[in-house]
C-alpha cells in the first residue's frame, strides 16, 4: 500500500488535519509542531487528541511526521539561537507524546563558517541533551540539499551526527528527494547506487520517511526549489521508480510541493495509480 500525505496547517487541530487528509485521499500528513517562522507553539487539546487517536485508528492512518520550525539552528555560533533550538526541541518532543509512537524531523542547520566538524559536535551535543530514554518519538535528521553552510547534504555527515548521540536508537532520517538529488545523488539515473550507498552509510533500517518533491534546479545545484510532481528536472517518471522501489515502498510520503488542498489531491491520485502493489 502507499503511505502517503502532504503538509498541512496544524492550526486546525489534530483531528481537523485527519479529516483534511482523508478528503484528499492521504493516511498520513506532515504539520508542524510551531510557527515555522518563529517561536510560538498552538495550544493542544486533550479532548483533540483523544478524537483523533479515535480517528487515526479507524482510518488506519500510519506513521506521522511533525517537522521542527525553520528558525532553529542547532549549529548556529550564536548562543541565544543555540539555546532557542534547544527550548524548542525540549517543548516539541514533550508534546509529541500527547500522539506517541510518531517521528519528528529537523533540519540538522548552518554551521555560519564554523565548519562542520564543529557543527556536528554541537548538533550531537544538543540532542544527547534533549533525547530521553522513555520518549516515543523517533527524531529525524533532513538530508539536505548543500546550500551555503548547511550540514547534512551528505550521508557521511548524518551518520557522524548519530554517532555521537548516546540515545542513537531514538534517531532516524528523512529523505528530501529535491534536497538529495540537489545534493549530488543521482536518484533519476542511479537510484539503486544511491539506495545502496545509504545502506553502507546508515543503514536503510535508519530511513523512516520520504519527503517526495520534484526539483525546480538542475542536478547537483545545491539549491532547495521544490517543484510540483512531474514538472521540474526529477520528472515524473522517476518518481514514479522511487515510490515503486522495493526499499521504499512501505515508508511514509510526505508531499512538500508548492500546492494548495486540490493540487495535492491531484497528486496523490496520480501517484496511487502508478503505484504497483
Amino acid at each position: 500500500m502507499l503511505h502517503i500525505g502532504c503538509h498541512l496547517s496544524a492550526a486546525k487541530g489534530f483531528l481537523n488535519m485527519g479529516k483534511e487528509a482523508q478528503s484528499i485521499g492521504a493516511d498520513t500528513f506532515q504539520f508542524f509542531t510551531r510557527n515555522p517562522r518563529g517561536g510560538a507553539a498552538k495550544e493542544i487539546s486533550d479532548e483533540d487528541v483523544v478524537a483523533f487517536l479515535d480517528f487515526h485508528a479507524q482510518h488506519h492512518f500510519t506513521t506521522l511526521l511533525a517537522h521542527a520550525p525553520y528558525t532553529i539552528n542547532p549549529c548556529s555560533d550564536n548562543s541565544q539561537t543555540r539555546e532557542f533550538a534547544e527550548m524548542a526541541m525540549v517543548d516539541d518532543l514533550k508534546r509529541m507524546e500527547y500522539i506517541p509512537n510518531n517521528l519528528y524531523n529537523f533540519h540538522p542547520g548552518s554551521h555560519v563558517g564554523q565548519g562542520v566538524e564543529k557543527a556536528i559536535d554541537l548538533i550531537a551535543d544538543l540532542l544527547n541533551r534533549v533525547l530521553k530514554p522513555e520518549m516515543t518519538t523517533t527524531v529525524l535528521l533532513e538530508t539536505m540539499s548543500g546550500k551555503g553552510s548547511e550540514v547534512g547534504s551528505r550521508f557521511e555527515e548524518l551518520r557522524t551526527i548519530i554517532d555521537k548521540v548516546e540515545l542513537s536508537e531514538k534517531m532516524g532520517v528523512c529523505l528530501d528527494t529535491c534536497h538529495v538529488y540537489s545534493a549530488g545523488y543521482d536518484i533519476v539515473n542511479q537510484l539503486d547506487d544511491v539506495l545502496e550507498e545509504f545502506d553502507k552509510i546508515l543503514g536503510l533500517s535508519r530511513l523512516k520517511a520520504i519527503h517526495l518533491n520534484d526539483s525546480m534546479m538542475p542536478f547537483a545545484s545545491h539549491k532547495d526549489r521544490h517543484e510540483k510532481i512531474g514538472q521540474g528536472t526529477i520528472g515524473a517518471e522517476a518518481i514514479i521508480r522511487f515510490i515503486n522501489h522495493p526499499k521504499l515502498k512501505n515508508l511514509p510520503f510526505l508531499l512538500e510541493t508548492p500546492n494548495e488542498l486540490d493540487g495535492y489531491a491531484e497528486e496523490i491520485r496520480f501517484l496511487r495509480t502508478h503505484f504497483q502493489v
